[in-house]
């Protein structure tokens, strides 16, 4: 529902989440006051097990779209899906630059370039101030699991915000380029009225260990086995794939890329100089026979079991390039993502039946979080010293215990706000309260070029079928009397096997002729109320029958 100013409170600085908070994924946060607003990411999320074929989920634009006249520009933290995957969706609607680091928007290009669209891309470094209407964004380095990542000081009118982005704080990074703590500290000092910090690993204890464990890791698994080794981790983590280079190059072994979205982000990777792979290293994937075993490593996507990812594929004999063999080394770099340890499982048995020795991260310190716990965001806190504090990026217990971490820290709980998707809170320099006015924001579902056309009835539908088939009724009406000339046919599909199943179908049948003869019998010509009637009949029969639900279609035709 849209407002005017005078009902919002005037000068009022307004926070919007329309994504990120209580979920893992779909990340997008707006800030407005009076006539300007800006958002912060536009991230997509993967669908959960009930959202049958969708691909994608995206935030809902909607309140964006009233507002479109206020909209003074976007900024990326970083370039993680869950943060930019949304953005071609939005730049089909809306017209608006947006800002963010070198790698990040090189990886924004890329999908731009795959929807056919152009965006107003402005290529920032960290240290750099944007002005965006009303708003001052600071832009500061932090430390991710992904490149040329940033955290934002935003000057309102009101007081300055503080987003942590996605971070952890390493201070051995691989690329050598800690947070600047002394910078956090000067912010700090001068008043933080809001701040809103990363909520993912807060329900664990003590550090995030440093990226550079993993490289120890990875030379030892080099250095014992001589057999094929394939790593699976994150595309998007560069500074693992550049340790996986330097070590199959330490160790004297050629490097092949596998899986769309690997082979698409080390391309832009190396275009930008954020990836670095000597010449004669890096071969063909479908030249990868001419390389010994002994002399080979496949960096590739699928660290989450995702079905149709090269993993899955490999691990399923229908890659086209490589077919996993005995003796062959799969290292999955990476932790599951809520939701996906079951998909995980089912790949590394099937590696492990195909007679792969498979090291993850239950027998091995093959992966490290690219998100802080719970002694690093004390730091934060204590560094930025805000007046007020908003849990964000997690699900709800992750920002639950996070407000729990700053109320240790000495912040009073009235000054911490846990909020969800679509909740509004206003904030002046003296007051932060939480609006009763909710803006819509429904997850948004994509399936194939649908964007928003599947809804929950749709999903509802889908849910029926996948649990108990369909049965669509068959009949030939004559329109005036309403008699049934040809039919009625019974087809079923995922319901029962026809030919096995003879008896119950033609009872059915019977079922569904008595109920029609009805009908005319009752001078029922209305031919929604004889589709409702056989529906209905059929149902209690069918369940009677069977203790099962199908979805049941009646289709007339008119002779």
């Amino acid at each position: 529902m849209r407002t005017n100013n005078r009902n919002r409170g005037g000068g009022s600085l307004r926070l919007i989440p329309l994504g990120g908070l209580s979920e893992i994924g779909k990340n997008m946060t707006v800030l407005e006051y009076k006539n300007d607003l800006i958002i912060i990411d536009c991230g997509m999320s993967f669908p959960d097990d009930e959202m049958y074929g969708i691909d994608i989920v995206i935030p809902d634009f909607s309140y964006l779209d009233k507002n479109r006249d206020k909209i003074r520009g976007m900024i990326l933290t970083h370039g993680h899906e869950d943060h930019i995957g949304a953005i071609p969706y939005l730049l089909k609607e809306f017209s608006l630059p947006i800002y963010g680091t070198r790698f990040t928007l090189g990886l924004v290009e890329n999908k731009l370039k795959e929807h056919g669209i152009k965006g107003k891309l402005n290529v920032i470094k960290a240290g750099d101030t944007v002005k965006m209407g009303c708003f001052s964004v600071e832009t500061l380095r932090t430390t991710h699991s992904i490149a040329d990542s940033i955290c934002l000081a935003i000057d309102t009118p009101v007081g300055k915000v503080f987003h942590t982005g996605d971070f952890k704080i390493d201070y051995t990074p691989l690329d050598g380029e800690p947070i600047d703590f002394h910078r956090l500290a000067e912010i700090g000092n001068k008043g933080v009225l809001l701040l809103l910090a990363d909520s993912t690993n807060a329900e664990r204890k003590g550090y995030t260990p440093s990226e550079r464990i993993i490289g120890v890791t990875l030379e030892n698994i080099f250095r014992k086995y001589n057999s094929r080794i394939l790593v699976a981790t994150f595309s998007s983590n560069v500074n693992r794939v550049q340790k996986i280079v330097d070590t199959a190059v330490q160790f004297k072994r050629k490097v092949a890329i596998s899986g769309r979205s690997m082979v698409n982000v080390v391309n832009v990777a190396m275009e930008l100089g954020y990836l670095n792979i000597p010449q004669g290293v890096l071969v063909d994937i479908n030249k990868i026979r001419h390389v010994k075993d002994s002399e080979l490593v496949i960096i590739t996507t699928g660290s989450q079991g995702e079905p149709m990812s090269a993993l899955a594929r490999m691990s399923t004999n229908d890659h086209k390039a490589v077919q996993i063999k005995k003796g062959d080394v799969v290292v999955l770099s990476s932790s599951p993502v809520p939701g996906n340890e079951k998909s995980i499982s089912n790949v590394i048995n099937k590696l492990f039946e195909k007679g792969a020795e498979v090291i993850y991260n239950d027998i091995a310190d093959i992966h490290v979080s690219g998100h802080a716990c719970s002694e690093e965001l004390k730091l934060i806190h204590t560094l930025i010293k805000p007046k007020y504090f908003v849990p964000v990026h997690g699900e709800y217990r992750h920002l639950r215990q996070h407000a729990m971490i700053a109320e240790s820290l000495g912040m009073p709980k009235k000054n911490i706000n846990i909020m969800g998707n679509g909740e509004v809170l206003s904030l002046s320099k003296n007051r932060c309260e939480k609006l009763k006015e909710e803006i819509p924001c429904s997850p948004v579902m994509v399936d194939g070029l649908g964007v928003g056309d599947v809804g929950n009835i749709v999903l509802r539908d889908r849910k029926l079928l996948s649990e108990a088939g369909l049965i669509i009724v068959v009949a030939g009406i004559e329109k005036g009397s309403g008699m049934v000339l040809s039919g009625p046919d019974i087809i079923s599909r995922g319901f029962v096997y026809v030919r096995e199943s003879e008896d119950l179908i033609d009872s059915a049948r019977r079922v569904v002729r008595d109920r029609l003869q009805k009908c005319q019998d009752e001078g029922i010509k209305d031919w929604s109320a004889m589709k409702n009637a056989v529906r209905d009949d059929l149902r209690n029969f069918i369940y009677q029958k069977t203790k099962r639900s199908p979805v049941i279609l009646p289709v007339f035709m008119e002779v």
